[in-house]
């Protein structure tokens, strides 16, 4: 089932300026910053190395035999989440970065053609199978798979997902996200972004030209987001707190999006 839910408001109000404080400037070396949990410890990639920088140690998981890690998903600590795209495949961590599962998608009796993907409750992970352009659940100690949307006909841009709900953007920028139970509903058309970190339903964060935004999907409401940086390599936002990522350091900024 498709719901959709129509935004009659066409033009964007640009509002207040957001003036976040700044936290703290952390020196890491890495690649990609993904982000942190709820320790405050840090989760980046090097040279496609996955590493969780801790308060006392430096932890490390590779699999360079699989190739570029397209996805990562640290929303449960206990459960990590790295996606290899090219292998159709998903690696499961624990919170010391040991390999608990690795599951090829190719291997099924039905094959599945993974392009997005991220956890889900009742241990389940959310995928996306460009085979037949549905949203399924995968039960990954079961190991068994179910669709629960209608086809998509449309091309997936950027994608996020939380425990109940698979958020994404089409290739127009439509914002959609679909439920545990099959049903997608459009919300409204958004800015154009080079990046994006989708919040919730209701708030995405996104820049444009190095400029960093707040965009509010039920006011209608854009609030450009004053940073100190002036390159943005790429950003992360949890608990209050919206982590940017420059080629030289991360900064962190409490910020209030209530």
């Amino acid at each position: 089932m498709i719901i959709l839910f129509l935004c009659f408001i066409n033009q964007i109000v640009f509002s207040q300026t957001l003036k976040p404080e700044l936290i703290n400037k952390l020196i890491i070396e890495t690649d990609n910053f993904i982000g942190f949990d709820a320790l405050g410890d840090f989760y980046y990639t090097k040279e496609n190395v996955f590493l969780k920088k801790t308060k006392l140690q430096l932890l490390e998981y590779k699999n360079l035999s699989l190739g570029k890690i397209y996805k990562i998903d640290i929303q449960n600590p206990l459960k990590i989440v790295l996606f290899y795209q090219d292998f159709n495949t998903i690696i499961t961590l624990d919170n010391q970065l040991n390999e608990t599962q690795k599951i090829n998608f190719s291997d099924f009796e039905n094959p599945i053609n993974v392009s997005a993907t991220g956890i889900s409750s009742n241990n389940k992970l959310w995928v996306f199978n460009s085979f037949d352009n549905k949203i399924g659940l995968f039960n990954y100690l079961k190991k068994d798979y179910k669709s629960i949307s209608v086809p998509i006909s449309y091309s997936i841009k950027n994608y996020n997902s939380d425990f109940n709900n698979f958020y994404f953007i089409d290739e127009n920028n439509k914002f959609y996200y679909c439920d545990i139970y099959g049903r997608i509903l459009f919300l409204m058309k958004i800015p154009d972004f080079d990046q994006v970190s989708i919040i919730n339903s209701g708030q995405i964060i996104y820049s444009k030209n190095n400029n960093l935004f707040l965009f509010d999907l039920k006011n209608n409401q854009n609030q450009k987001i004053e940073i100190s940086e002036k390159t943005i390599e790429n950003f992360c936002y949890k608990n209050q707190i919206l982590t940017i990522f420059t080629i030289q350091e991360i900064s962190n900024y409490k910020i209030n999006l209530e």
